[in-house]
């Protein structure tokens, strides 16, 4: 008995372990171009636990994300940040986006953001740094979606920058 007991516990722990030491470093972000309203608009999923210690780490923030005090607080050190990481260029043109507000859903955080007077779209130049600061294997995704045509691409700390021509 004494022998199938430390059998499982050699077989079990490197099993928990490896499961355990593997996290997905990740944020995700969409680009859709509205026509009517002449606009790009943004929507950023990044994990709340992740943009919880970035926000800690370079703004000193001490609240929880996902608790509803200072909420005016929280989105002006969340728009200040991806002020700071996300940078779109329209057309050639670097632009400037509108923090619309934030939802958290499950475990992410979404912030809606907002590009206006953007009537159409002939290219566009991201460089996205989110979270780099914290993990070396962050990945940084971009949807886009310029009428039917829909383009993505993924954003690694040693290429940040990537362009999409339509």
């Amino acid at each position: 008995m004494k022998i199938q007991k430390l059998l499982v516990l050699f077989v079990a722990i490197p099993l928990l372990s490896f499961v355990t030491a593997h996290k997905f470093y990740v944020s995700v972000i969409n680009i859709e171009h509205s026509k009517i309203d002449k606009a790009l608009q943004i929507t950023t999923r990044i994990f709340i636990d992740d943009f919880q210690k970035v926000l800690e780490m370079r703004y000193d923030l001490k609240e929880e994300l996902t608790t509803e005090k200072n909420t005016k607080e929280v989105e002006q050190l969340m728009e200040k940040y991806l002020n700071k990481k996300l940078k779109i260029w329209v057309n050639g043109e670097l632009k400037t986006f509108d923090f619309i507000g934030k939802k958290y859903e499950d475990d992410v955080t979404i912030c809606y953001l907002e590009i206006s007077g953007v009537a159409a779209v002939n290219s566009l130049e991201i460089e996205n740094t989110i979270l780099y600061e914290l993990e070396e294997d962050q990945q940084n995704l971009v949807h886009v979606k310029i009428a039917d045509r829909r383009k993505s691409l993924l954003l690694v700390k040693e290429n940040d920058k990537g362009l999409l021509k339509f």
